[in-house]
């Protein structure tokens, strides 16, 4: 997690679109969010968060493949204390971890 998310950023996620399009709905939460495409708007309050996606090359290191999705985040009348709330849980649903 960051301690800042600016209006407009962007991500390299380690994922499909199928896999990021299962994961979508827990990470917005109670947020009404729409998909169009390869796209998303996300309704937080007043404002929005417009999502835009496109599949990448994988990211190859030595025998692994792993997935790309590069990921568009572009908040619009959000402040940065409801960015941080959001993206912190935002952040949560989207980790992947290993071990």
């Amino acid at each position: 997690m960051q301690s800042f998310y600016p209006e407009t950023f962007e991500r390299d996620m380690a994922c499909t679109e199928a896999e990021w399009l299962l994961w979508l709905p827990r990470a917005v939460g109670a947020h009404p969010y729409q998909v169009t495409g390869s796209q998303a708007q996300v309704s937080l309050g007043a404002g929005r968060l417009q999502l835009a996606w496109r599949v990448e090359p994988p990211r190859v290191i030595a025998l692994m493949r792993l997935p790309r999705l590069a990921l568009r985040f572009a908040f619009s009348g959000v402040s940065e204390e409801q960015r941080h709330v959001f993206m912190k849980r935002f952040d949560l649903y989207t980790q992947r971890g290993g071990g």
